[in-house]
């Protein structure tokens, strides 16, 4: 698929619903292993507080991820995303389970992935999204490239990118403005 950002722009003003991946999305896809063999893995505080700008504007935010990592599920708890659902390759049925649970269509999702296990929903939602150092078959899958890598802030981007066509982005930014 050729990246157009105007078609990209003009399908993110209608999504309600953006599925993201874990390793090389949320995070930087490294693997941090202690001596008792316990995982830890970095996230981008920027991504975070973009999970809660598209909340706060009405987008849906769902995780699937590959690998059932409890600091994961502690960071997702701490976001507030409802629809988590860890320990799957096979991503597309769980997509389409969010689909009739929720009544959002296809073609009102976003997903954003960087990986092959990421190739199977991409290629059946209104906006496939790739981080900026996804695999070359995500790239090329991808309507819309963020210029930031998995775990660096790429999550923001692509939320930034979602409410901004939307005209939701003043919106969400208000809100945060409203604490003083």
């Amino acid at each position: 698929m050729t990246h157009d950002a105007t078609l990209a722009a003009a399908r993110a003003k209608d999504i309600a619903l953006l599925v993201l991946d874990v390793d090389g999305v949320l995070t930087d896809g490294g693997l941090y292993v202690d001596g008792r063999g316990e995982i830890a893995k970095r996230f981008h505080a920027q991504d975070g507080l973009g999970v809660k700008a598209a909340q706060i504007a009405g987008v849906a935010v769902a995780v699937i991820s590959g690998l059932d990592s409890p600091a994961v599920a502690a960071r997702i708890k701490e976001l507030g995303i409802a629809e988590y659902h860890p320990g799957h390759y096979r991503k597309v049925p769980i997509l389409r389970a969010i689909w009739e649970r929720t009544g959002i269509t296809p073609q009102r999702t976003a997903y954003l992935g960087d990986d092959w296990v990421d190739a199977g929903p991409m290629g059946i939602v209104g906006l496939p999204m790739a981080v900026a150092d996804a695999q070359p078959e995500i790239l090329d899958l991808a309507l819309w490239v963020t210029s930031r890598g998995g775990g660096q802030g790429a999550v923001r981007e692509a939320i930034r990118f979602i409410l901004n066509a939307s005209g939701h982005l003043a919106a969400a930014y208000d809100w945060f403005l409203r604490e003083r």
